[in-house]
């Protein structure tokens, strides 16, 4: 059982100093040689102290006055004591311990005993004449899987006293001698532990200090015990605004715990390097670091070595120093500095010269100086290049507003006679000091890798390092072509495939603009004309290669100004300060005092006393304080593993798993389940919640898989590909995700290749060519023209690339003067321009952008304007006479204009294709109110483009094969839908392909919050395939998160219970539910056995008390939920039930869907009445869903089978009151009121059609057919009554906006 038990914040402690017999032999020379002054002793380990300190076993043989007991629990420890007394009579006395004898400790794995006393001393141990101050230095221990432990060391001296020295408590040894002198020995206590808690362990070092020097030497190791003993008792807090805080006599000591999970524990004053170093050295150290160079810190102070050290490791998060890690080197440790590889370490300033002079290739950083230098050893000084010069002036600039000296910031207040609040009072000082300082790093960080995302592809885990390096400055691209290389990065990169919301993650959504998130995507974009005119701001060297590389197919559905959906808001959005950051309330919990003596009783009696802190902690919290509960619920656990009450703690750990997965100890609850006794097991088994617990632990345990992580650098092919490797690495390079347009994009390439295939066929016979397609593991693809296998070479693949990129670069390169910058909208790009041509509006370059045609005159620059795609009439091809030639040209009607002739020459026939696909793209996008149709025509122009310049035969033709919209420029859309269709989403922008949206979820926001920014606006939640939730701002109608994950299967229903909780229904049987402040999912409900369907919330008040959730699942379970405690309050099965597919409330009674009925239910589970619809057959209808209409007492019901709404009178469900055919309706998914309209979602006849039927819930008839989807409408939600919003299936995949009449 021991061995799952938490440990305390101690690992060991231990004692060193100079062994008793070299201070017995110093004391026996002084008669002879007299005073020898800085002697210089060899320390060693004089006692270690090892948790735990006591145990049952102590109290059953009576030994319950003992404070120490050494348990073997890792790996043992021997140390050999063999005591030799000189004096006969202490020799008598002892008998019993003259025996050498062995003790065995357990000591923590990655802890080096043997080292430990050079690292507690560093410099010398000498005796002196005179007691020095205490002197307090810091360590840090790394094990060879990279796991690191923290030490603080203590250095006191003490007065050697006449006859004795401490050792084990006992005298050890007896000099004679009245004119012995006055002589010091230096003694260190070090405490090791897991937290890296500096300034705590600091604080307790100090209180044993003041008792350790005035007790008797034969008490010391007693108070060491003692001091062990207690830090051993404190748990560490878990992540959270809750501080914990103990007495060690005279001083109160706090514990800090991680405000942020996504932040490591800063218990440091983090602003020192800030002291000693200017800015520009601050970044020259930080860039060292993420180069990965050999670094060597060096101070007069051995305290700062590690502390500043601590710090730039700090600064540098959620990037990890990877590497070896020392920052403390004693002078027999110098040896280290040879390691040829990357390392951080820290030595004297003595040892400057010697290390300057004779290691090559360091960088040293002098702390007491703040300066930087290399060892001249080496021929030539390390290349280390700047930090990029846009991320280094925000720094720069943030940096000097930072008040970092305590007396100027509190100057104003007056003084205290209270050392604890003083204390107190700098304490929370350093902690905001803190707080801003991560902060401002983090940004720091951010602004050198925001970038990265954009050349990620998720999908292959691929990083396109090469396109990345492009896009950066001149001035830049050393530093990131160095850093890019390094295991740092590799890791950071692994993070952000992997889509890790850490402190990175968070800070990046944070700083992007709200009118921006749309367009955080996989592939970067090309800069706006707002942004061409930013970059005139900054110096010409930024200009010269800074590109941006195309976003393709899924470019920023915002950039379409035409389709700014910001007049369908509900909420107007207002810009915030993207880096205003809320600051939570810090709680304090105090510990219970400690009893003396630490014996079994006095530490069973400390846990009780803890416990009941804690339970009445618990009891005085509301909940609406669920995060303070979650941390009350976790200590409270481990108090009562402590004392073995194995029931207690996984019934606390189940309440924490509901509350708050972030801090729920996965690990040490399987440990603890793994160890239960068959009683206590069964007891287990009987208790609902602690079965389900148990069997998710264990389940969970079973279905563990390796996560990928590994990274892979995009390569041009090698090989011939067929379709599927084509796809695969079109995707893999960025260029396009949709897999329609890439599979359009196969064909038109292969009509390069056509030639070439019949010249490698013409030769072979019929039984080559089918040899050669057996000997292929891979699927053939025949040309329907040649009837040879299409598939398309690396060359072939190269020069497209290739094409492809340089047109990027060239189209980023131009440089519009403002006058032409100026009749553009700010968020229009240039994407294509012609050679330089004469036209009928003169001469000059023609010029696309996703919205117009214009023509860039040259000479002096000017701009005409040659049409916006939606207001062409026709375009055709023409010829230009020229005596005596006639020169291909291109005309342009418009309405508002003269037609435009633009002689384009050999180009004509591409921007004919061009022009025609756009217009093509602009008419349906405006027909179906869908931004993306324009999006995917610039897609297919651009590649369009890239085809007919890598194809040296049947370019147009082969580009043609890419003129998608212009195929279907005639689909008609009916009146109705056209007049009612106000915008269309995608809520799977950044997915290869669509994803289903199952459930929609609209939240109106908070307006009186305005303080909150983008969190006030009103919010649509967007349930899609396999686990995921995108969340959209109905501001602006734009993604503002992209991906949240609960689990990984279908999500049935969605519950809005307040403004901070997002319940959501999951097919594992799960209810997750989401904190929608921090966005993330931390709590979990998991007593249903079956698919969660359906869930209903009964408020009776605006608190959280009174409030209660109904929740359903397939098998006919029906759980009432309290929404404060999410405790169960009732729950009961409905018999001889599967189908349980939906539930509602109505007058205190619950009405359930279970297939072929419905159900009238009494909340105590008992069925009032039972409503059935018999089909003509005599068989009965399938009910898919329902509404409860409470004004006029009716039900209306849709069947799964047919198309058929019927209405009932709820005081007579014999028969259906009206019956409404739907015509061309398959089945019904779906339906919500709005106002006096009952909205239907529907299958239609063709499978691949989705209709909205709109009924007069008064009238009994319907009003509006309804059709925008190409798939199955999954969802409907109402937008406070003024927009209705629906979700299509996985062909389809978007989000519908419907204007309510």
């Amino acid at each position: 059982m021991a061995e799952v038990l938490p440990h305390g914040i101690l690992d060991i402690c231990v004692v060193v100093g100079a062994s008793h017999e070299k201070l017995k032999e110093i004391c026996q020379a002084i008669p002879k040689d007299g005073i020898r002054s800085h002697c210089y002793l060899s320390p060693e380990i004089r006692s270690v102290h090892v948790p735990p300190f006591v145990s049952k076993e102590d109290s059953r043989f009576g030994n319950s006055d003992q404070s120490f007991t050494s348990i073997s629990r890792r790996r043992s420890f021997k140390k050999k004591k063999e005591l030799k007394h000189t004096n006969p009579a202490a020799t008598n006395a002892n008998a019993g311990h003259i025996e050498s004898q062995s003790e065995e400790f357990s000591i923590p794995s990655n802890i080096d005993l043997q080292g430990l006393p050079q690292l507690c001393f560093p410099g010398e141990l000498q005796i002196e004449t005179e007691a020095k101050e205490d002197r307090y230095h810091f360590l840090v221990f790394t094990d060879v899987f990279g796991t690191r432990t923290y030490g603080v060391a203590v250095q006191f001296y003490r007065l050697i006293e006449e006859g004795n020295s401490f050792q084990h408590g006992q005298t050890n040894w007896n000099v004679h001698n009245q004119r012995m002198s006055t002589l010091y020995a230096p003694f260190s206590v070090c405490v090791i532990s897991k937290f890296p808690y500096y300034t705590a362990f600091k604080d307790c070092l100090s209180s044993l200090m003041v008792h350790a020097k005035t007790c008797q030497e034969l008490d010391f190791d007693h108070k060491v015990r003692q001091f062990a003993a207690k830090l051993a008792l404190v748990p560490s807090p878990p992540s959270g605004t809750l501080h914990l805080v103990f007495n060690l006599n005279p001083l109160l000591i706090v514990l800090p715990s991680r405000e942020d999970p996504n932040y490591p524990v800063a218990d440091l004053d983090i602003h020192l390097p800030l002291l000693c170093f200017k800015p520009k050295c601050i970044l020259q150290i930080l860039t060292c670091i993420l180069m990965e160079q050999r670094i060597v810190f060096l101070s007069a102070d051995w305290a700062l070595l590690t502390l500043v050290a601590e710090c730039f490791i700090l600064y540098l998060h959620p990037l990890q120093w990877q590497h070896t890690y020392v920052p403390i080197l004693s002078k027999e440790m110098l040896d280290f500095l040879m390691a040829p590889t990357a390392f951080l370490m820290g030595c004297h300033i003595d040892y400057f010269k010697e290390v300057k002079s004779e290691i090559e290739d360091l960088i040293l950083v002098n702390i007491d100086e703040g300066t930087i230098t290399f060892s001249n050893l080496a021929a030539t000084e390390p290349d280390i290049p700047e930090m990029p010069s846009q991320a280094a002036e925000c720094f720069a600039q943030r940096i000097e507003s930072l008040q970092l000296h305590y007396d100027l910031e509190l100057s104003h207040l007056g003084s205290s006679s209270d050392i604890s609040n003083l204390r107190m009072r700098r304490r929370n000082w350093q902690q905001n000091l803190n707080l801003t300082i991560q902060e401002l790093f983090l940004v720091l960080v951010v602004n050198m890798f925001r970038d990265v995302s954009d050349y990620l592809n998720y999908e292959y885990r691929v990083f396109n390092s090469e396109e990345f390096l492009k896009t950066r400055t001149v001035s830049d691209q050393p530093f990131y072509k160095k850093v890019l290389e390094t295991y740092i990065f590799h890791s950071f990169l692994k993070a952000r495939l992997s889509r890790k919301m850490d402190a990175f993650s968070h800070m990046e959504l944070r700083m992007c603009p709200e009118s921006n998130r749309v367009k955080m995507r996989d592939n970067p974009r090309r800069p706006t004309m707002e942004q061409m005119v930013m970059r005139r701001e900054y110096h010409f060297d930024h200009l010269v290669t800074k590109r941006f590389a195309a976003s393709l197919p899924n470019l920023p559905v915002d950039i379409w100004q035409d389709f700014s959906a910001e007049h369908l808001s509900i909420r107007k959005n207002k810009s915030e300060n993207a880096m205003k950051k809320s600051t939570k309330s810090v709680r304090t919990l105090k510990l219970p005092e400690f009893r003396s003596p630490l014996n079994y009783s006095s530490v069973i009696a400390w846990y009780t006393d803890f416990i009941n802190l804690l339970s009445k902690a618990i009891n005085t919290t509301g909940q609406e304080c669920s995060s303070l509960l979650a941390r009350y619920y976790y200590l409270r656990g481990l108090a009562y593993l402590m004392q073995e009450k194995y029931l207690e703690a996984l019934s606390d750990f189940q309440n924490l798993y509901k509350t708050d997965l972030d801090i729920f100890p996965k690990e040490l609850v399987k440990k603890v389940i793994g160890v239960l006794p068959p009683d206590q097991r069964s007891q287990a088994g009987q208790k609902p919640e602690l079965k389900r617990l148990i069997s998710i632990m264990l389940e969970k345990e079973q279905n563990v898989t390796a996560s990928d992580e590994h990274v892979k650098k995009f390569e041009l092919p090698k090989t011939h590909m067929h379709k599927e490797d084509f796809l695969k690495r079109i995707q893999e390079s960025g260029i396009v995700k949709d897999v329609g347009t890439i599979l359009r994009l196969f064909d038109a390439l292969t009509i390069v290749n056509s030639e070439k295939n019949k010249l490698k066929y013409r030769d072979m016979t019929t039984e080559q060519i089918t040899t050669a397609k057996v000997v292929s593991r891979s699927v053939f693809y025949l040309s329907a023209e040649t009837g040879h296998l299409k598939q398309i070479d690396p060359e072939t693949f190269r020069v497209f690339y290739n094409f492809w990129k340089e047109s990027e670069a060239e189209a980023h390169e131009v440089n519009l003067p403002l006058e032409v910058i100026e009749y553009l909208d700010k968020n229009e790009s240039v994407f294509k321009l012609s050679s330089a041509v004469k036209t009928n509006y003169g001469v000059g370059k023609i010029a696309l952008t996703q919205k117009r045609l214009f023509l860039l005159k040259e000479g002096r620059p000017g701009y005409v304007e040659i049409s916006k795609f939606r207001d062409i009439m026709e375009v055709e091809n023409v010829s230009v006479m020229f005596f005596p030639l006639r020169i291909p040209a291109l005309k342009i009607k418009t309405a508002l204009k003269e037609p435009f002739v633009g002689n384009l020459k050999t180009e004509r026939d591409l921007w004919q294709l061009i022009v025609k696909e756009m217009w093509a793209g602009r008419t349906m996008a405006d027909k179906h109110k869908d931004p993306q149709y324009i999006q995917e025509a610039l897609t297919n122009v651009l590649l369009m483009d890239a085809v007919v310049g890598c194809t040296q035969s049947r370019a147009i033709y082969a580009a043609s094969k890419l003129a998608y919209f212009d195929q279907m420029r005639n689909l008609v859309v009916p009146k109705t839908t056209l007049e009612t269709l106000k915008h269309k989403i995608n809520p799977s922008a950044d997915q290869t392909s669509p994803q289903a949206v199952n459930v929609l979820l609209y939240a109106p926001g908070n307006p009186n919050y305005p303080e909150e920014g983008a969190n006030a606006n009103p919010k649509l939640w967007c349930a899609l395939s396999e686990g995921k939730v995108v969340l959209i701002d109905a501001a602006s109608w734009c993604i503002q998160q992209h991906c949240i994950q609960v689990g990984n299967s279908k999500l049935n229903c969605m519950l809005g219970v307040d403004t901070s909780q997002l319940w959501i229904g999951s097919q594992d049987s799960c209810i997750y539910i989401i904190n929608t402040c921090s966005m993330s999912c931390n709590k979990q409900l998991t007593e249903h056995c079956t698919d969660v369907t359906d869930m209903v919330l009964e408020d009776q008040g605006s608190n959280l008390s009174q409030k209660c959730v109904y929740s359903c699942s397939l098998d006919g379970s029906v759980i009432c939920w309290d929404v404060s405690t999410l405790q169960i309050k009732t729950n009961f099965q409905l018999s001889n039930c599967h189908t349980l597919t939906a539930i509602k409330l109505h007058n205190c009674m619950l009405w359930c869907c279970v297939g072929d009925a419905l159900l009238e239910v009494k909340k105590t589970g008992q069925v009032f009445r039972t409503l059935i619809l018999e089909n003509p057959n005599g068989s009965r209808a399938f009910f898919s869903c329902f509404l409860v209409l409470p004004g006029k007492n009716q039900l209306v019901t849709g069947c799964a089978d047919k198309g058929e709404v019927c209405f009932w009178d709820m005081e007579n469900l014999s028969k259906p009151w009206q019956k409404i055919q739907l015509q061309d309706c398959s089945s019904i998914n779906c339906m919500i009121i709005v106002k006096n309209q009952v909205w239907i979602g529907s299958k239609g006849l063709d499978k691949a059609n989705g209709k909205i039927y709109v009924i007069d819930a008064d009238k009994y008839y319907v009003e509006k057919e309804l059709v925008a989807h190409v798939d199955m409408v999954r969802a409907l939600c109402s937008a406070e009554n003024k927009y209705v919003l629906s979700g299509a299936g996985r062909e389809d995949g978007k989000v519908a906006i419907w204007k309510v009449d």
